[in-house]
């Protein structure tokens, strides 16, 4: 638990109430003892969100020594490096906090080493008596504000009846995901390569119109350049990756609209546009999907957002799904994420992407790159059924950790998403 404290400035002879300072949150990272307190100041630059203060009250004899352990790695520094001398351990990854004076409390600064990954405490060792046995963790994450660089406000949210919705209706409702059947993810397509008599397999995407298919930039290019349009083939209702489906389209790609600062090194900016060569036609195997936009999620359910992904990645055994599977995930913090994997994640997400799935074998794995984060939004706001709503495109598949014994994707890390919602501008000015 944490509660919120407001510094108040209220100057005689006035009845003005004001600020002073940014408010600072309070937490006890032990729940077994409440006389050890967290402080986090909200309101700092990114650069300065990853860090925060722990106060331990009590008396502490002269000559007493505290030992202290974090759950990611950590930067500690003592308020008064008069009382007390303080030395890391990486052996242990601990630090030892040695008094040669008496002090009525312990205060310290606890500082991450990535911008929005903040360390919390596992231990606290009081001279050989341990005084945090149930300690709690991420009780500062939903803080993290980060780098917020765009704004958007949209003042009606009218329910779309010309995207989103299946139109088969079936009774029962990537690794380790689940069968689908014709017809549920009617908006999803596969794209194709063509070379010569060869056709392979590479990506997925999602269909916005009858003429415009969205996907990762990565899928449709070549060391950051378009590949040629006539050397695409996409082909809308498809549900068996190889034949045997009910009502298949296949379409040639008339131009590819990558977007102009896509990095193929750092898949910044990983989303393109494909125009069709002719227009699909809507029926019960091939529908579009409704594009996200912010104020969609005061209509959410309370409680985190899940979204699902499509896609006939490899699985469980490192094989080619040969149906569409479907997986339902979370949308994770930056915090989370981070703190998960910082090398590979606090080089490759940004403000344009965020981060989703369990990091438990659940996720989107090669294959599925290009396809669609897709979230149901319900007709009736705050509903938890999917008897009425839409389904909205929140994120492209980009780019995960790869395993270390072989080049697929490590199923126990998250999945980093395109953040379609940052591109809403860019993908309606090419919209039919």
């Amino acid at each position: 638990m944490f509660w919120l404290l407001l510094f108040l400035s209220m100057p005689n002879k006035s009845i003005q109430v004001g600020l002073v300072g940014n408010p600072l949150a309070h937490a006890y990272p032990c729940e077994d003892n409440h006389n050890i307190t967290a402080t986090f100041e909200s309101g700092l630059p990114p650069g300065e969100e990853n860090q925060y203060y722990l106060n331990i009250k009590g008396t502490i004899q002269k000559y007493s020594q505290i030992n202290l352990k974090f759950d990611s790695d950590a930067t500690v520094v003592l308020s008064d490096p008069m009382k007390a001398r303080i030395t890391a351990y990486t052996n242990s990854n601990s630090f030892n906090v040695r008094f040669f004076k008496g002090s009525p409390n312990l205060n310290i600064n606890v500082r991450g080493p990535a911008t929005g990954t903040i360390p919390y405490v596992q231990s606290i060792i009081l001279d050989n008596d341990e005084i945090c046995n149930k300690p709690s963790s991420g009780y500062f994450d939903s803080l993290i504000e980060g780098v917020k660089d765009t704004a958007e406000i949209t003042l009606t949210v009218p329910a779309d009846e010309s995207c989103g919705r299946r139109k088969v209706v079936h009774t029962e409702l990537i690794v380790h995901g689940q069968p689908t059947k014709s017809g549920d993810w009617p908006w999803h397509v596969a794209l194709f390569t063509v070379e010569g008599n060869i056709v392979k397999y590479i990506c997925g995407g999602t269909l916005l119109s009858k003429t415009l298919v969205l996907t990762a930039a990565h899928c449709a290019s070549i060391r950051g350049n378009a590949v040629v349009p006539k050397s695409l083939s996409v082909i809308l209702g498809k549900h068996n990756l190889i034949g045997g489906d009910v009502a298949p389209q296949e379409r040639e790609v008339f131009e590819i609209i990558l977007h102009k600062e896509f990095d193929p090194r750092t898949l910044n900016n990983d989303i393109a546009l494909l125009k069709l060569k002719s227009e699909a036609v809507f029926d019960d195997y091939v529908q579009p999907a409704c594009l996200w936009q912010s104020n969609l999620y005061k209509k959410l359910p309370s409680g985190g957002i899940y979204g699902s992904v499509v896609g006939w990645g490899f699985d469980h055994q490192d094989i080619l799904s040969t149906t569409l599977q479907q997986i339902t995930i979370p949308i994770v913090s930056e915090a989370t994420c981070l703190k998960s994997n910082p090398v590979f994640f606090h080089n490759k997400l940004n403000t344009n992407k965020f981060c989703a799935g369990f990091a438990n074998g659940t996720s989107a794995c090669n294959g599925d790159s290009g396809g669609g984060l897709v979230v149901f939004v319900p007709d009736v706001p705050g509903a938890k059924t999917q008897e009425s709503g839409a389904w909205h495109v929140r994120g492209i598949v980009s780019t995960t950790v790869s395993r270390t014994d072989a080049p697929i994707c490590d199923p126990n890390q998250y999945t980093l998403f395109t953040d379609v919602a940052k591109y809403r501008k860019w993908i309606l000015s090419y919209l039919d």
